[in-house]
């Protein structure tokens, strides 16, 4: 049942194709845009054309939404009420995971113009995080990297907007890297990924 789903991280099509299996068929649909003259343009085409599946699926009962852009990076969408702030009781801290909490304080959700812990509110907020450039070797295992690096992270105790830039950046060490899945992952270049898309994150929708 969609009520029980919590969060999902679908793609431009898998975002559209979810929101036309729980409405009227073809209702929703997206243009891939096939050039445009540089990544701001790219990011807001992106979502004047995807928001209206984005918000459906919200009212729907998903709580967090992210939805991943490849080379543009992941759309955040949520109700503005979701809390995006870590809780230490239920982390599951590793090395791995402190090194990170350690060179991503003060990056957070703490300076963007918004109260996401307002119990209550309707407002809808959409965040955009933006993926830093690569040299693409094979772009097999990128999603599932992106994925993995959130949930490993959320649970290691960073916070949800931490989390995604540390998916960001472990996908961009999976496309730079022959094998799907890289052997061995440093925790100072992730880090480091991770504070740039950070500082270049912007929120493009709070109504």
């Amino acid at each position: 049942m969609m009520i029980q789903i919590t969060c999902t991280s679908p793609n431009e099509i898998e975002l559209i194709a979810m929101a036309n299996a729980l409405s009227t068929p073809g209702k929703y649909n997206f243009v891939k845009l096939e050039q445009c003259s540089n990544k701001a343009e790219s990011v807001d085409y992106l979502f004047e054309m995807l928001s209206p599946a984005m918000f459906f699926l919200l009212e729907k009962g998903i709580k967090l939404l992210l939805v991943t852009l490849g080379s543009n990076g992941v759309f955040i969408c949520c109700r503005e009420h979701v809390n995006f702030m870590k809780d230490p009781k239920r982390c599951k801290v590793t090395p791995f995971s402190t090194q990170l909490l350690e060179k991503l304080e003060g990056c957070s959700l703490s300076s963007m113009p918004v109260n996401l812990s307002r119990e209550g509110s309707s407002r809808t907020c959409v965040f955009h995080l933006p993926a830093t450039s690569a040299s693409v070797v094979s772009l097999t295992g990128a999603g599932d990297c992106l994925v993995g690096g959130f949930l490993s992270s959320l649970c290691g105790g960073l916070d949800i907007m931490q989390s995604v830039a540390v998916g960001i950046a472990v996908a961009k060490a999976s496309v730079e890297s022959e094998a799907n899945i890289p052997a061995n992952f440093s925790a100072a270049s992730i880090a480091d990924e991770a504070r740039r898309t950070l500082l270049s994150a912007r929120q493009i929708w709070c109504q």
